[in-house]
């Protein structure tokens, strides 16, 4: 199994050149520092489990700002600022006045004045820029309508540690609506380690070219290959990774859901489709949470609604042992700690 590098020492922030760097979208770094996030990621995580963590953020104050709930995003920030030795204070959707009674500009420009970073998971990408420019301290996205990179960061880590072939000789499929916030990170990601990266999904769920034409110029550089198609078949031919997300985002009209069902049924992972990847060993991904059984509100109201008992997984593929999607979100943890120590450390 290929393995990150944790035998070098830990890469200062003036190493990597990140210290004070926000990190919005995965386009902020360069493709040095997105290698250096993932090494530091590796050596952080092979720290707490020796339980010889070093604190390099004690005394640091840290501002959660979400607009939108979360498990994965919330519970490893915190984790990761108290394991480093930061505190954190948590602003809930309601917990501040920012885009209700203040603007973002002037909440970023009170955040900075007593916080020495802040994390922003919302909906407008314009938000988390705004924050950014005008806190004065790193803004790191949590999530936003348009990027995750703290989530393709820990893909990424996912994919190698998972991997027996070097990271830029392994194939991933993303699978589904191939233009959400998710499938565009992973699309520059992907381009970032130099892999074979497809997005397989209808042709009017494709990325823009906003996203396509710089992904594709960083490929040109690391030798990575960008795929967009709506063939399955062709989409997942021997991939070394499968990967889905949701097909309805938080925040959008319920009336979408009958239209996605329609377009994304045949892009959904179960177990024809793994086989159509001829690779036995084949891993399925998601960055949850998944609906791929009843055993929730949503999901029950789904299955009421449509009949369906899964969407875009299947429950046989989801607990299967093809499924790594719960290495993948511990993985969350490991490598936003390292954003935090490499822009906010010494």
């Amino acid at each position: 199994m290929t393995t990150l590098d944790t035998s070098r020492p830990i890469s200062p922030a003036t190493r990597l050149g990140m210290r004070g760097m926000s990190v919005t979208k995965e386009f902020d770094l360069d493709i040095g520092q997105w290698h250096g996030l993932l090494d530091l990621s590796a050596t952080l995580k092979s720290e707490k489990r020796a339980r010889k963590e070093e604190q390099r953020l004690r005394g640091m104050n840290i501002a959660l700002v979400f607009g939108k709930n979360s498990t994965r995003t919330r519970c490893a920030f915190e984790v990761a600022a108290h394991d480093q030795g930061a505190h954190v204070t948590y602003l809930d959707p309601t917990g501040s006045q920012l885009g209700h009674k203040e603007s973002v500009k002037d909440t970023g420009r009170v955040l900075g004045r007593m916080f020495d970073g802040i994390e922003y998971r919302g909906f407008a990408q314009s938000s988390v820029e705004e924050l950014a420019r005008t806190s004065g301290v790193p803004v790191w996205n949590g999530l936003s309508d348009q990027w995750h990179p703290t989530q393709s960061l820990c893909d990424m880590m996912t994919m190698i540690e998972h991997a027996e072939k070097p990271a830029d000789q392994l194939s991933f499929a993303y699978c589904g609506d191939a233009r959400n916030n998710v499938a565009n990170s992973l699309m520059v990601a992907g381009a970032m380690m130099g892999m074979d990266a497809r997005m397989v999904g209808p042709s009017s769920l494709m990325a823009p070219d906003s996203v396509v034409k710089p992904a594709t110029a960083i490929a040109e550089q690391t030798g990575a290959t960008i795929t967009q198609t709506d063939d399955v078949a062709t989409g997942v031919a021997g991939v070394d990774f499968v990967y889905t997300d949701v097909w309805v985002s938080m925040g959008e009209p319920e009336r979408v859901w009958d239209e996605r069902i329609s377009l994304l049924s045949d892009y959904q992972i179960n177990r024809d489709l793994l086989e159509a990847t001829g690779n036995p060993e084949v891993k399925f991904m998601h960055c949850l949470p998944a609906f791929h059984d009843r055993n929730t509100e949503v999901g029950e109201q789904l299955f009421q609604r449509t009949g369906r008992t899964c969407l875009e997984v299947t429950d046989d593929v989801f607990e299967s042992e093809h499924s790594i999607v719960f290495d993948q979100a511990e993985n969350r943890l490991h490598t936003i700690k390292a954003i935090l120590v490499a822009t906010l450390g010494s």
